[in-house]
């Protein structure tokens, strides 16, 4: 390549040495008509495409030419300065940083299951059994992961436990109960049905219905329902329900007695109990023929 640049360049400089021998009517014939070809190829290609050894010829003849014709070539002291910045950055050219490296996934991942499933670890700690597993990684950066995660740091972090995340955790050992109803096509009473979902599995066990749930009604049928599960019932733990008037305290006495502690949710929020209203709205006809 530097070969061929300086046997372009040693061409153009025998042209022009054969040119100072010609004659100045001649010279001033051709200067014009290239004038002229100069000023129709700028209207065809404003900007044309110019090799090395272009630049290297004209950035040493244009210092030659006077200061009032600099301006008025296609070749300007700016654009030379341009090519001396290029040349420069050519030269001093540095490996592309771009920035710190990225953390791998799978320390990303470990770091989040470490902090979900050891509440009580902090960052130094997280980095330690890190390091066990041989792991290099700053306390910095976990915290900056867990806050990507939107994990909180250790002291709230252990208590700190949302309502979907106690859902999810406990979804193997807990019930939700509620009502829906259905109308008589002729009688148009309303029947109430009570129903009690296993979280877990999604098994549904439909307990018994009436016109008139009272408390002594429900409180009867959750007996039937701990009668039914026999040694099952050792699984559950909890028993979502909402604040009717229909589960009284009867009802969680009954609960308690074989070690399942009834959940109330927020007063006006069936959200919380998301997965027995999601049956009820989408169980069986609110109209029936009676």
């Amino acid at each position: 390549m530097a070969l061929r640049l300086l046997y372009l360049i040693f061409l153009r400089l025998v042209g022009l040495l054969v040119l100072l021998g010609r004659s100045s009517a001649s010279k001033d014939v051709e200067l014009l008509v290239l004038r002229h070809e100069v000023a129709v190829l700028r209207r065809g290609n404003p900007k044309p495409r110019l090799d090395w050894a272009d630049r290297a010829v004209i950035a040493a003849l244009v210092r030659l030419l006077p200061k009032t014709l600099r301006t008025h070539r296609l070749v300007t002291p700016a654009t030379i300065l341009r090519w001396h910045r290029r040349l420069v950055a050519a030269k001093w050219t540095y490996p592309h940083r771009a920035g710190r490296p990225p953390v791998d996934e799978a320390i990303t991942g470990l770091v989040e299951r470490m902090a979900t499933e050891n509440h009580h670890w902090g960052y130094k700690r997280i980095q330690g059994e890190l390091l066990k597993l041989g792991h290099r990684v700053g306390a910095s950066t976990i915290r900056w992961i867990l806050k990507r995660a939107r994990v909180p740091p250790a002291p709230d972090r252990r208590t700190d436990t949302s309502w979907r995340r106690f859902l999810r955790t406990q979804a193997a050992t807990m019930l939700a109960c509620d009502f829906f109803h259905v109308d008589c096509a002729f009688t148009l009473k309303r029947i109430y049905v009570f129903f009690v979902l296993e979280v877990g599995s999604r098994y549904v066990r439909v307990l018994g219905m009436t016109t008139n749930p009272d408390g002594g009604w429900t409180t009867q049928q959750i007996r039937n329902l701990v009668m039914d599960l026999g040694d099952r019932v050792d699984e559950f733990r909890f028993l979502v329900r909402d604040r009717a008037g229909q589960f009284t305290a009867s009802f969680d006495t009954v609960l308690a007695g074989v070690g399942i502690e009834a959940v109330k949710i927020p007063p006006r929020c069936p959200r919380a109990n998301g997965y027995a209203e999601r049956f009820s709205r989408s169980g069986p006809s609110s109209l029936i023929v009676c």
